[in-house]
């Protein structure tokens, strides 16, 4: 009999204690030992399930249960999480996680007291929800130097801008109906704002190039500047905007790494991405691009993920599962000045003045708009170095600036 604990009750959490206790023969099948549910650890009363019995509310009851082997922590954020997983790691307990914001503050110590234990700390759920990841990277993979890593990372965002270029939505009336819907939360900043796709960065960039990646060495911009105007024009350039989380391994051993809206080619097969779904492309010296693809969260697909980790820890209790890396450095994140392309928009009332500005500092551009109703100018630069474009774009004088990178 192998005990297991729950700590979070929420969407995901309910989620796991479903699937544990439905399928409960089959994963017993998979493991050829019995999962049992002992504890489940929420704050708030549950009277009317299956496993009302189960319910706790002292977080030192499973700390100091020995017979507990496997514990799941659903309940998201750093605290009281960090602590709960940590004091679980350092009793000889297995720890699963869907919680991206902790393994991205906290992942390479609490790997590190997991190799100590000879425990696992497992989180496939946190980047990718339903999606396999981590896994294949980790050990599908294994045979690659991987060199680059980036997709679209959040279901929320890609839905919004999906309204905005399907629908003829303005951004402010796309999240309205992403919340009626149930795919943002009441306060969306964390997807809005880019934050949620940067914690997945980061854990995909720590467990392909080796070391821990903080959040904030991660450059991220979010979407709340997009506009209909900026969705139109990508479209005359026959692009779609898109929320794109990237990392890259660079020569001298560093790293590039940020998420940021970008102009994704149509010809990209990631401006095909609609709606609330993912798709993470990673790239290896041998296998080159290989492409993982579907619903980035939601209740069941997390949740199943969660449960995947956990009858990995069971068929493992004595051995470790090698997902691992090694903590990072302020100098390993590194923004080096690199060929582009970049969108640009430009507006002014002095519209004469505007487009001799520009004919002077592009006039070798051919991908361009003027719109003398409007007084503004969209185009995309040829490739040069970023240093050298922004220079020429920030000597023209105007009311109104926005640059965005392009994915081509």
């Amino acid at each position: 009999m192998i005990y297991t604990a729950i700590m979070g009750h929420g969407v995901v959490g309910s989620g796991v204690a479903e699937i544990l206790l439905q399928h409960n023969a089959l994963i017993n099948e998979k493991i050829k030992d019995e999962i049992c549910v002992k504890y489940i650890l929420d704050l708030r009363d549950f009277d009317n399930l299956p496993y009302s019995d189960k319910f706790i509310k002292d977080f030192n009851v499973i700390a100091q249960d020995d017979d507990i082997k496997i514990v799941v922590e659903v309940m998201g954020g750093v605290n009281p999480a960090y602590d709960f997983v940590k004091r679980c790691l350092l009793s000889g307990k297995s720890v699963v996680t869907s919680n991206k914001e902790l393994v991205a503050a906290k992942g390479a110590e609490l790997l590190s007291i997991a190799n100590e234990k000879n425990v696992n700390f497992l989180f496939e759920a946190s980047v990718g929800g339903g999606i396999p990841i981590l896994r294949p990277i980790a050990q599908c993979l294994g045979a690659n130097e991987i060199t680059e890593v980036k997709g679209i990372l959040n279901g929320t965002t890609n839905y919004i801008l999906n309204k905005m270029i399907v629908d003829n939505m303005d951004f402010d009336a796309a999240l309205a109906l992403a919340q009626e819907m149930g795919f943002a939360e009441k306060d969306p900043t964390a997807d809005i704002g880019g934050h949620d796709a940067c914690r997945k960065i980061c854990i995909l960039a720590a467990l392909a190039f080796g070391k821990h990646v903080y959040p904030d060495q991660v450059s991220t911009k979010g979407i709340t500047d997009i506009t209909l105007t900026d969705v139109e024009y990508a479209d005359s350039f026959d692009c779609a905007i898109k929320l794109i989380g990237s990392a890259k391994k660079l020569e001298n051993g560093n790293i590039t790494a940020n998420v940021q809206p970008m102009l994704v080619s149509r010809s990209h097969i990631l401006s095909d991405v609609d709606g609330v779904f993912n798709a993470i492309m990673v790239t290896g010296d041998a296998v080159g691009d290989v492409m993982f693809y579907g619903k980035g969260a939601g209740k069941m697909p997390t949740a199943s993920a969660v449960v995947a980790d956990v009858i990995d820890c069971a068929k493992h209790l004595n051995a470790r599962k090698y997902i691992d890396w090694a903590d990072g450095s302020s100098d390993y994140v590194v923004t080096p000045d690199e060929k582009v392309r970049l969108y640009v928009y430009i507006q002014s009332n002095d519209f004469d003045m505007l487009c001799k500005q520009f004919n002077d500092a592009f006039s070798d551009n051919t991908w361009h708009i003027k719109n003398d109703f409007k007084k503004e100018i969209a185009f995309i630069t040829n490739q040069d170095y970023e240093s050298a474009l922004m220079k020429k774009i920030n000597s023209i004088k105007c009311d109104e600036l926005k640059v965005m990178h392009t994915l081509f």
